[in-house]
């Protein structure tokens, strides 16, 4: 009878040759180290943890795709919302430019109309009997009564409860005042406004004042006023 060995082989080998054949199988075996019990169980914890990380990888690539879905559809509302307030801004900047300064026009122009959520927003104004020109170009009352234009485009299209107002017509003169006081008092249907001014003109059209005073002990005293009700006390 046949050894495995010979049985393997063409020809039968020598008892040299099989005992050559034996010691490299038993080289191998010995390099293969002891044998480890737990190989199957650690290989089938090993292929859950697998499936595992497998199913989370997968989970993540759906979630990380929808949320780029989500990004892409908040990207295109941001820019249909900006296009339509800037387009609704710009309009009312252009009515209240010719209204404060009683003529003249102003427009706010896109510095990358292509990329709206990463463009600039230029202004290039003309005063009545002036050229257009930039912002930066106009005098100090011109570009108080620019930003304060700007400003109330801004309530207009996007009232706010309140808004802080501080000296912005230190540069005005009388005309200007009178003009900034008729559009304070429509935006103010809807905004309250706290107005920090010098300009006895600006206060006459305040509901209310608060004015902080000095007295001889150096001391700081708030002091208020109604003028709705100095007017009935003093129409008595």
């Amino acid at each position: 009878r046949l050894s495995p060995l010979m049985a393997m082989t063409e020809t039968p080998l020598s008892p040299e040759q099989v005992k050559l054949q034996v010691d490299r199988l038993r080289g191998q075996i010995r390099a293969l180290g002891a044998i480890n019990p737990n190989a199957v169980a650690e290989y089938e914890e090993t292929q859950q943890r697998h499936t595992f990380l497998s199913t989370q990888a997968d989970d993540l690539h759906q979630a990380g795709k929808s949320l780029r879905a989500v990004v892409a559809e908040l990207d295109g509302v941001m820019r249909k919302r900006f296009t339509e307030t800037f387009r609704a801004v710009a309009e009312e900047f252009k009515r209240y430019f010719s209204l404060l300064f009683s003529g003249g026009t102003a427009r706010l122009i896109l510095t990358d109309p292509d990329d709206p959520q990463m463009t600039g927003i230029d202004i290039v104004a003309q005063p009545p009997g002036k050229r257009m020109q930039s912002l930066a170009l106009l005098s100090g009352g011109e570009r108080a009564l620019t930003a304060t234009a700007l400003l109330f485009a801004i309530l207009t299209v996007n009232p706010t409860p309140f808004c802080v107002l501080d000296e912005v017509d230190a540069a005005l003169d009388e005309a200007n005042v009178e003009r900034f006081r008729q559009a304070l008092a429509v935006l103010g249907e809807r905004t309250q406004f706290i107005v920090i001014t010098h300009n006895r003109g600006t206060m006459e059209s305040a509901r209310a004042l608060y004015g902080v005073s000095m007295g001889e002990d150096g001391a700081s005293r708030v002091i208020s006023l109604k003028l709705e009700e100095a007017q009935a006390h003093s129409g008595r």
